[in-house]
């Protein structure tokens, strides 16, 4: 298929149509039944605003680590066996006895940690840029729902280890649900008995985690199906968050401009992933989940993954175990309405001299917010913790719609087109006036 029946594409607001023609009576006959190509010269011929930064190309290096996590997944569950009795020695024989075992090991763990990077760096992009506005708001609720399946397969891929902070990471975040008794006597305890398949953490409950962290990550590879199904429907957003309106001038095909754009951030990625995985693997772990689960000796400080802690630390906040509980899933649930929490018409917070100082300050708080999350709940660590925590939801439900309505915001380019010739020419080099 040449470059030239790929890229041409005409293009309307919400739809995408293409030119391929199947030459030959093969591709003649599966277009008729199954336009896969037709789908392939679709996607590559998206057009793309010209503008957008390397920043972009974290959308990719999700798709990278998914497929990363999925094969290294499931050769590690050929080897593991889901018994309390044995599952920590499994992951020590796989480790050990199994050609190239330590590398789909560290493969996996190293990658889990990256994947969340690699998210956290997509979402606040999207924040950063608009890209939850309209016409997006579907494709940002989408991403949310992904990254909650995120969550739910990296907490129950994590206690699949049957290490000593692995268990109790399991016994205490399944024991929140306990909570909902205050709501309804013998709510909470039935559903925590039914998660650990007993009266406590034990065989049963490392078998459910174990099938659902296996059936999870398919969910999440239906929901990055619709998200990449959504994104083609409205477009990519772009730097100025003004739609494209010349589809010749303002956009390039998605391939070969931005596909090689893709592939070389990859390729930067995976340099510091192979460097983790083969130096350093174990950097981010727990020293305490190298020893056997033991139900009789509870960790002096218990302790999830780095990409839980700022969650964790809001749960630690509230005084309260079910008002923990209501904050901690209210501060991923909130973010699904962010859409229609920020009243400004702005997209771009290039252009919004408040909001983008409030953006860097709702870093610095989830940022502090997973420090005190690594912290022991005590002393000072307590008061920060809530803080920070009032800090997060003011940001979204009271200084989102707040600041939309006051802020004036900054001059912005009158096209997409605008934006990149004003960029070419702050980078041409100034004549010299001759003596």
């Amino acid at each position: 298929m040449s470059n030239e029946s790929i890229a041409s594409v005409t293009h309307e607001p919400g739809s995408f149509e293409h030119t391929y023609q199947p030459k030959t009576a093969f591709t003649r006959w599966l277009d008729a039944r199954l336009p896969v190509i037709r789908f392939a010269a679709h996607f590559m011929a998206m057009p793309t605003p010209r503008n957008i930064k390397y920043v972009w190309a974290f959308g990719a290096i999700l798709a990278y680590f998914l497929v990363v996590q999925l094969y290294s997944g499931i050769i590690l569950a050929m080897h593991y066996a889901p018994n309390s009795a044995i599952a920590f020695d499994s992951i020590e024989k796989l480790m050990r006895d199994t050609s190239y075992g330590w590398l789909m090991r560290y493969t996996h763990v190293v990658g889990a940690s990256l994947f969340f990077f690699a998210v956290y760096i997509h979402m606040f992009r999207g924040m950063y840029y608009g890209s939850y506005k309209s016409p997006r708001e579907v494709l940002w609720m989408i991403g949310v729902a992904i990254f909650l399946c995120m969550m739910a397969t990296a907490f129950m891929g994590y206690s699949l280890v049957w290490g000593q902070m692995s268990f109790w990471a399991v016994t205490v975040i399944t024991n929140l649900f306990s909570s909902f008794d205050s709501i309804y006597p013998g709510l909470g305890t039935a559903i925590v008995q039914w998660i650990w398949g007993g009266f406590s953490v034990d065989n049963p409950t490392l078998n459910r985690l174990f099938s659902l962290h296996y059936m999870v990550p398919f969910v999440l590879v239906a929901l990055v199906a619709l998200h990449v199904w959504a994104l083609h429907v409205v477009g990519s957003n772009n730097p100025t968050g003004i739609e494209v309106r010349d589809v010749k001038k303002e956009t390039l095909p998605f391939h070969p401009y931005f596909t090689t754009k893709d592939m070389f951030a990859i390729a930067a990625i995976a340099i510091l992933f192979a460097y983790i995985v083969f130096w350093m693997p174990n950097y981010l772990g727990d020293v305490v989940n190298y020893e056997p689960a033991n139900p009789l000796k509870t960790p002096p400080h218990i302790v999830p993954e780095w990409y839980f802690l700022p969650f964790y630390a809001i749960l630690r906040a509230i005084p309260s175990k079910l008002g923990g509980v209501i904050a901690m899933f209210g501060a991923i649930v909130v973010l699904f309405f962010i859409p229609w929490l920020d009243t400004s018409r702005v997209r771009s917070c290039r252009y919004r001299p408040i909001f983008k100082w409030l953006f860097w300050v709702f870093v610095f708080d989830a940022l502090a917010l997973g420090y005190i999350g690594s912290q022991p709940a005590e002393g000072s660590w307590v008061f920060w913790g809530q803080v920070f925590t009032v800090y997060y939801f003011v940001h979204f439900l009271v200084l989102m719609p707040l600041v939309g309505l006051i802020e004036t915001p900054s001059p912005m380019p009158e096209s997409i087109e605008d934006d990149v010739k004003r960029k070419a020419k702050s980078t041409q080099p100034q004549a010299v006036p001759a003596e």
